[in-house]
């Protein structure tokens, strides 16, 4: 696996982490270290876009943080379901992977024109 990949699979785990923070800290030391993850979480979010296109670093952040914290308010902290926001989760992951797909379209064109 790419190193790159790493940082993007780190970037969307410390993101999470701060979001579950926003949501339980109750104290100046607790918020010292929600900013203390998010300060990490946009260090691995800027190394992986030194190797990757921004656009898709960037949609797989928002994509997987959007998707994580509708299942994490679910599981964790009692929301509610709905078939609707199953949907939207699935077309959210759909619009990732396609441009993620369309990415790699760009680079394989680049490659056959001697560009990259």
């Amino acid at each position: 696996m790419n190193k790159a990949w790493v940082y993007v699979i780190l970037t969307c785990l410390f993101e999470w982490m701060w979001i579950f923070g926003f949501n339980v800290a109750t104290t100046w030391w607790h918020w010292a270290i929600v900013i203390t993850i998010i300060l990490i979480d946009f260090y691995f979010l800027s190394k992986a876009c030194e190797s990757l296109p921004t656009g898709t670093v960037y949609a797989i952040f928002a994509g997987v943080g959007t998707v994580g914290t509708a299942l994490m308010d679910v599981f964790i902290f009692g929301g509610s379901f709905s078939v609707a926001k199953g949907l939207f989760m699935g077309l959210l992951v759909a619009g990732v992977v396609g441009l993620k797909l369309a990415d790699n379209k760009n680079e394989e064109d680049d490659i056959q024109k001697g560009v990259a």
